[in-house]
């Protein structure tokens, strides 16, 4: 049997691209987008960015 996992936090009007990865424990505050393919390694909580890559590191400001 498997330990129940952290949860991830998804705030308001955040866009996920499809095929990405959000691993456990995330964080991803309000207006995030996270481009197609990425891999979310770390949390973004400040929020209001573009996030993309593998790992997903911050590609613009908003």
């Amino acid at each position: 049997m498997h330990a129940a996992g952290e949860p991830i936090i998804i705030g308001d009007d955040c866009w996920i691209g499809m095929n990405s990865v959000i691993l456990p424990g995330v964080i991803l505050g309000s207006r995030t987008t996270v481009g197609a393919g990425s891999v979310v390694t770390k949390s973004f909580p400040e929020g209001n960015c573009i996030v993309a890559g593998n790992p997903a590191k911050i590609i613009k400001q908003l």
